[in-house]
């Protein structure tokens, strides 16, 4: 299972929005994600549309993945900018893999500025069967 640990996220989120902060390496933006479980293994998407796919930096620590982009402008320093509404900088996000998951077996995938992530569950986690012997005939029980 994920484990969401970073109650002040969203306060930095709205903070940044309010004072117009872009990412920098001291103070990365978010990026927003939805996760779910589906067919023995969690599946998580990150919003990071116009980030170049070399630019992203995934990696494992600890039970700890990290997420790491950097969008940078498109434009060139000899521009009159009117308006600068789309975040850039640097955008990082963090998630605690709980026990059950096998972190050893994570892959990854860009497509359409959604960066998704398929965290298999450990095969200890999985429910499986355990035969029950006694006086009787032997019993399967699920677990």
């Amino acid at each position: 299972m994920l484990m969401r640990t970073d109650p002040f996220r969203e306060l930095d989120r709205l903070t940044q929005a309010l004072f117009g902060i872009d990412g920098t390496t001291a103070h990365p933006a978010i990026m927003p994600m939805d996760a779910y479980r589906q067919e023995g293994q969690f599946v998580v998407h990150f919003d990071l549309p116009g980030v170049d796919p070399s630019s992203i930096d995934l990696n494992v620590e600890r039970n700890v993945l990290t997420v790491r982009a950097e969008r940078k402008p498109t434009y060139g320093e000899d521009v009159e900018l009117q308006a600068a509404e789309r975040p850039r900088g640097v955008f990082s996000r963090q998630l605690f893999l709980g026990d059950t998951l096998d972190a050893d077996r994570v892959e990854a995938s860009y497509d359409g500025g959604v960066l998704t992530l398929r965290i298999p569950v450990a095969e200890r986690a999985k429910p499986r069967k355990i035969e029950i012997t006694g006086a009787g005939a032997p019993q399967e029980l699920t677990v």
